[in-house]
């Protein structure tokens, strides 16, 4: 169990944000770390996405749990782990320590821990402690942290990169506040209010990205280097027909039908950078929203469409796309 002084030393406002970096209390080792993910969840995604671009998976070892279900009616005790009579494919054993329930894992961690047994959760297993369970703070400290002991191939990849720092900043602001969260925010609205108040926002910003490609001209969202911005942007893009338009009513629109940009920048990573398909379980996905949001969803019933979940061909030349986008109401 880790000590006191451990544990403090990274947690803070109900999570974890220790760093991977040389020299510190956390320092980059192959085998040292295990990381906790599940295939549905878009931002174990996006840190599931970098572990493969740079070249971590054979340096940090993972468990997965399972999509469904999420406890009981009131979500508790959270994440499961399979068993042999209760498999799921794609899902895993806790490989550390035999965990039932992810929420074990907090607790060894800390034992009157009151928040959300979130993934993606990175563990230390020499000190036996939590390092970080901040999905953009893992993103960005995988950017770099490693890069001590990585070849020169991965070494020199940075989705982060110095000269378009301000431009993600400034772009992953809103797309975070109004994509990435803002999906949630239309489907877990309480009223017909709060829904009418916030799925607009969404489609607000998805027609701002379509003008964004169509300005940098592909293939990625600031042109021609692949940034953290396509890996933030793509794990709520590849949910969005198959889940977001009917399970959380962000139905103004398709990426397929509406967004022609989005929606070749969205198959191109998916079909040519083996890293976003290798990361993408279409299953695991629709099941785990469907199956596991008693409140919206109460009869668990996942729905068979779109056919495909994510279409194929990839228009190369991006100057015959013309953008898209949808009529925003008054």
């Amino acid at each position: 169990m880790a000590s006191a002084a451990q544990t403090t030393s990274t947690f803070k406002d109900g999570a974890w944000h220790g760093v991977i970096e040389p020299e510190g209390q956390f320092p980059p080792e192959k085998g040292r770390y295990h990381m906790y993910i599940g295939l549905f969840c878009p931002f174990a995604h996006r840190v599931n996405l970098i572990r493969h671009l740079k070249g971590l998976t054979d340096i940090i070892d993972i468990s997965i749990v399972k999509p469904y279900p999420k406890g009981d009616l009131t979500g508790k005790p959270g994440w499961k782990f399979p068993t042999a009579d209760d498999p799921y494919e794609g899902a895993t054993e806790d490989h550390l320590f035999g965990s039932k329930y992810l929420n074990e894992v907090y607790f060894r961690e800390k034992k009157d821990y009151e928040g959300r047994y979130s993934v993606p959760a990175l563990w230390d297993k020499k000190t036996n402690q939590m390092v970080n369970n901040e999905s953009l703070e893992l993103l960005r400290n995988f950017n770099t942290g490693w890069n001590s002991i990585l070849p020169d191939e991965y070494k020199k990849i940075d989705f982060y990169p110095e000269h378009l720092r301000k431009e993600i900043d400034e772009i992953g602001k809103w797309m975070q506040d109004d994509i990435n969260t803002g999906v949630y925010k239309a489907g877990f609205a309480p009223d017909q209010a709060t829904y009418d108040k916030n799925v607009v926002p969404v489609f607000k910003a998805l027609n701002r990205m379509e003008e964004l490609l169509a300005k940098t001209g592909g293939p990625y969202i600031l042109g021609s280097e692949l940034t953290e911005l396509d890996l933030r942007l793509f794990p709520t893009l590849i949910r969005f027909d198959p889940v977001y338009v009917q399970h959380f009513k962000c139905n103004l629109g398709t990426i397929r039908h509406d967004y022609p940009l989005l929606n070749n920048w969205m198959k191109n990573l998916y079909w040519n950078v083996p890293a976003f398909k290798e990361t993408t379980d279409f299953r695991h996905i629709k099941e785990n929203y469907t199956k596991s949001h008693w409140d919206i969803n109460p009869k668990a019933i996942t729905p068979m469409g779109p056919i495909p979940d994510i279409e194929s061909g990839v228009e190369k030349d991006w100057s015959k796309i013309k953008a898209g986008g949808v009529q925003l109401p008054a």
